[in-house]
């Protein structure tokens, strides 16, 4: 159910809320989710509390400062629309000469990325190496990377995209992938439905997509299911449309952490020689594993969400989860589409998901499960 500035969705016994203003969603209890529909339609607190008191039995002042709250803390912020601050970066100079010109094939598409030293090239490179060819004459898409007065400028095709501080580098990665799939794909930015920090397989009919925090083995568990026949979507940026709710193919690399190297190393042999990385902002060392994708125009539905940990003797235990917990989870690391259509679909996808968490330490078993999931559509 929607309003002019906001969509209800009754997931479970609770209410998911998106705010068109801000484009967040609140998941609340579903007398609360009421209130704030009555707010909407204009009616006073007065006579919202006076229904209220009687519904839930309560003094009538209570349920009141219960509602004044909810308006000062929900619904007035949510109604605001963010301002953005718009520069036309009409005083940057793009550089005149770079330090590095990379040309990436990506099926048919050829993408020239010019950056201006190794420390741009740091930011956006290694997950895409593997895809280099030889510089050519004739290319699709100019990217352009820089760093003037401390921000990291992108301009793609000659038209500036935008600005980052260092302490947002990882908003630039986000929107530096987002341009690359918009020209891989055809697609402006209102036909994406959002991007999932995720891992995504296929077995070539359908898509499942791992979650899971940082250190679970969402990336490690990718790298052993594409060695047993599955293939890699994307790996930690997994987009998805919003005409057919499909996750589509994204052609950076898998990204391995160091730890995962003694598990890895007898199917990857490559990696033993592999760069390896050092993000220090994010205490992290990683090397990267190409993708067993061939074509990168893939996209595939997509009915499974997996929290998946590999944990040292666990035995396997596979079990469908709270849609509601999975939600929470799944929401503070993904782009989603500010566009109220959507926000709807968005909703409407998600509330079909099957939801499961798996934990594992026998990779063979994990792989087994998977597959079962994959054949059966269920546990």
């Amino acid at each position: 159910m929607e309003s002019l500035n906001a969509i209800y969705k009754v997931v479970e016994d609770k209410t998911i809320t998106w705010f068109k203003n801000s484009n967040e969603y609140l998941v609340l209890e579903n007398t609360t989710a009421d209130i704030l529909k009555r707010l909407s339609k204009g009616i006073t607190v007065k006579n919202i509390a006076i229904s209220l008191s009687k519904k839930i039995n309560v003094p009538l002042e209570k349920a009141e400062d219960f509602i004044l709250h909810l308006k000062k803390e929900v619904y007035d912020p949510n109604q605001q629309k963010k301002e953005h601050i718009i520069n036309d970066y009409r005083d940057v100079k793009k550089p005149e000469v770079y330090a590095f010109i990379k040309f990436y094939k990506i099926n048919d598409v050829v993408f020239k990325v010019s950056y201006l030293s190794e420390n741009e090239l740091s930011y956006i490179h290694p997950k895409f190496a593997h895809l280099v060819i030889d510089a050519v004459a004739t290319y699709q898409n100019e990217f352009e990377v820089f760093i003037h007065n401390n921000f990291i400028f992108l301009f793609v095709n000659q038209n500036c995209i935008g600005s980052w501080s260092y302490n947002d580098v990882h908003y630039f990665q986000g929107k530096f992938s987002m341009e690359l799939i918009q020209k891989i794909h055809q697609k402006e930015e209102d036909e994406w439905l959002g991007v999932f920090h995720a891992s995504a397989i296929s077995n070539g009919k359908k898509s499942m997509l791992f979650l899971g925090d940082s250190g679970n083995g969402k990336s490690t568990s990718l790298a052993l299911l594409q060695a047993s026949g599955f293939t890699c979507l994307a790996d930690d940026f997994v987009p998805m449309d919003a005409e057919k709710q499909e996750v589509y193919s994204f052609p950076a690399a898998i990204s391995i952490k160091k730890n995962s190297l003694e598990t890895l190393l007898p199917i990857y042999p490559e990696l033993k020689t592999s760069a390896e990385y050092h993000f220090k902002r994010l205490n992290k060392i990683v090397r990267y594993l190409k993708p067993n994708n061939t074509n990168f125009f893939t996209h595939l539905p997509c009915h499974d969400l997996v929290f998946i940990k590999y944990e040292k003797d666990s035995p396997l235990i596979c079990k469908t989860i709270d849609k509601l917990e999975a939600f929470l989870q799944l929401i503070p690391d993904s782009w989603l589409s500010p566009k109220m259509e959507n926000a709807q679909v968005f909703l409407d996808w998600f509330g079909g998901l099957n939801c499961y968490q798996l934990i594992y330490s026998e990779n063979e078993k994990m792989i087994a499960k998977v597959a079962e999931i994959f054949e059966k559509g269920t546990i």
